[in-house]
């Protein structure tokens, strides 16, 4: 095993904000932060900072990011196209700043000192850019749509069940109704209410079908992204353009991930003991990567579902005294330890 203070004669560690970063070279050998400086988040403060880390250095450097999905993606895409080596640290938790206060100079060298004892191996390195960046925000923007879509729709069942605008409410509505409420024109038989109530239902409906519309473009855009990506990984069972999307972002490039334990880690995946005397089980895991953890849940219950060589699977295990939630916590490991190996042969 190797750490970091072995490979590295230097860590820099940065503090990210949105005005200004704060840098401090940290020594690997002492620990002890040798200089430190503030530039601001522009194309020419990230320059003259990169040069002064030059200028401050003399042997082999790694760069430690706070945030670099976030006040860190400039500083971090102009550090990979300079070929420095970043990779991405944790703000410290509010115990370890018990008794030391707290000002940019001491995050950004508690940045670097986190990492000086880590296995090289075990590093936490940036996702890529690019296309994966590309699916990442059609998966937020997917996000946003779905949440506001339910929504409405809740919205709009509370309506026609509230006021009585000639519709049958004892079920909830179907995309017919919804198709049909969008068309309403105004009624001269209307009271007031039955008169605003009829017209904020036509917005929520129209609302709704739009954002249909838009769901459906954002899926056939991640289809087509994830098969750039990974060619082949959709036609498997189970598997779609949004579980692909969060797949692929969760894995990024080569590299990333050691290996197929570490990616069933962090989809949360991989088992934890809950063993107690004479019962020896284990249980599903609630750390990691939820997105991804989610994409696993849907393609092992989908599988439940339709694949008949997994329906045999977990009856052959149903048999043996498992549960339900026993056998998909198995079936999610196997799906991680199959989607790892893949990856490793298809994405680019």
């Amino acid at each position: 095993m190797t750490i970091v203070a072995e490979k590295y004669a230097y860590v820099i560690g940065i503090d990210t904000h949105a005005r200004t970063h704060t840098y401090a070279i940290t020594n690997t050998r002492t620990g002890s932060c040798e200089s430190w400086a503030a530039f601001p988040v522009t194309p020419a403060g990230i320059r003259r900072a990169i040069a002064w880390i030059r200028r401050n250095t003399t042997a082999e450097i790694l760069i430690a990011v706070e945030g670099t999905r976030s006040y860190g993606a400039s500083i971090t895409t102009a550090l990979n196209a300079e070929n420095i080596p970043v990779i991405e640290v944790k703000p410290p938790k509010k115990q370890a700043r018990a008794g030391i206060g707290k000002i940019d100079q001491i995050d950004a060298t508690e940045a670097a000192r986190s990492v000086l004892g880590t296995d090289v191996t075990k590093l936490l390195h940036p996702r890529a850019e690019g296309t994966r960046a590309a699916i990442s925000v059609l998966l937020a923007s997917r996000h946003r749509l779905d949440r506001q879509r339910t929504r409405n729709r809740n919205a709009l069942n509370a309506l026609i069940r509230e006021i009585n605008l000639g519709l049958d409410t004892r079920k909830a509505l179907t995309n017919h109704h919804i198709t049909d409420i969008s068309s309403w024109r105004h009624r001269n038989t209307d009271t007031t209410e039955q008169r605003i109530a009829r017209e904020e239902a036509v917005l929520l409906a129209t609302a709704i079908k739009h954002a249909d519309q838009q769901l459906k473009h954002n899926k056939e855009q991640l289809a087509e992204l994830s098969e750039e990506l990974a060619p082949g990984l959709q036609n498997q069972p189970g598997i779609g353009p949004v579980t692909t999307g969060a797949i692929l972002i969760a894995y990024s490039h080569h590299g990333r991930i050691r290996s197929e334990a570490a990616f069933a880690a962090l989809a949360g995946a991989a088992p934890l003991q809950a063993s107690s005397g004479n019962t020896i089980r284990h249980r599903l895991n609630r750390h990691g990567d939820r997105q991804l953890n989610n994409a696993l849940d849907v393609i092992a219950k989908t599988r439940m579902r339709c694949d008949a060589q997994t329906q045999k699977y977990v009856q052959r295990r149903t048999t043996e005294g498992l549960s339900y939630k026993e056998i998909k916590r198995i079936l999610k490991r196997y799906i991680a330890r199959n989607l790892f190996k893949q990856l490793q042969t298809l994405t680019t």
